[in-house]
């Protein structure tokens, strides 16, 4: 079952961000998941399977400077390991579009590393329509 997260479910999202290769205590996500949804702007979708937590996707609402439209960028997006294959991701992501839609946005943007444990993630959204497009960089503030 998909449903919007909501402050019980803080040790599981910690446990599924260990998933996606991003170790986090329940402390950690409890301060990430209270500042996040607290804002409009954001929306975390689960999937639940008898309680447990199996998926999840965290999106943000974004507006361009380069043209006259708003876009959902998916900041998370994991299904346990155990789960994978069976129409979970699928699911969500068909939420997430549903949730683009009712608020305006022409397009959903991915980011996922170019670490080759990722192929398999890559070959799920290109199946799905995505393209592969982007090149990004960071830098990490003192």
């Amino acid at each position: 079952m998909i449903r919007e997260a909501n402050v019980t479910d803080v040790n599981e999202l910690a446990r599924l961000m260990g998933e996606l290769g991003y170790p986090t205590s329940s402390t950690e996500m409890e301060q990430r998941f209270s500042s996040i949804s607290s804002n409009r702007s954001y929306k975390t979708f689960v999937y639940d399977v008898e309680q447990q937590l199996v998926g999840m996707i965290g999106m943000m609402l974004a507006h361009r400077y380069e043209k006259n439209e708003s876009y959902v960028w998916g900041v998370a997006f994991v299904v346990d390991s155990t789960y994978r294959g069976q129409g979970i991701g699928n699911s969500l992501l068909l939420a997430a579009e549903q949730w683009a839609k009712e608020r305006g946005a022409n397009m959903i943007t991915l980011n996922s590393g170019n670490r080759n444990e990722r192929q398999e993630a890559h070959r799920f959204y290109t199946s799905r329509g995505f393209e592969g497009k982007a090149t990004g960089y960071y830098k990490v503030l003192d």
